[in-house]
């Protein structure tokens, strides 16, 4: 991909994820009886996108270092350690995924 179109790219995804994120503000606005202006949107906006940005890297390097080039349910158990209800949460769905799929992968790893 050239850095042309790595750049339109990315403001696609940053257009999406700015209509998104206006449409979950104006329901929560609504049910407060609140507005958000178009500036606190977006500057919500670029602080989720930079978030996720930081959160791929991480993964992609919590990949790399394991000698994969796939993202694996490990590495994003990993990206958590520090946010311990996160973690739960995410292990819970990893376990009822893998329960509907009858999976017999190994199960996820309590914390002691």
């Amino acid at each position: 991909m050239s850095d042309d179109e790595s750049a339109v790219h990315r403001e696609r995804l940053k257009s999406a994820l700015w209509y998104t994120i206006g449409k979950a503000v104006d329901n929560v606005g609504v049910e407060l009886d609140v507005n958000a202006t178009p500036q606190f949107i977006g500057a919500l906006t670029e602080m989720v996108f930079s978030q996720v940005e930081l959160v791929a890297k991480d993964l992609e390097s919590f990949a790399n270092h394991a000698g994969r080039t796939t993202v694996s349910t490990d590495d994003v158990l990993l990206l958590t350690r520090r946010n311990q209800a996160l973690g739960e949460i995410i292990k819970e769905k990893v376990e009822e995924e893998a329960r509907k799929r009858g999976d017999k992968e190994k199960p996820v790893k309590k914390k002691k």
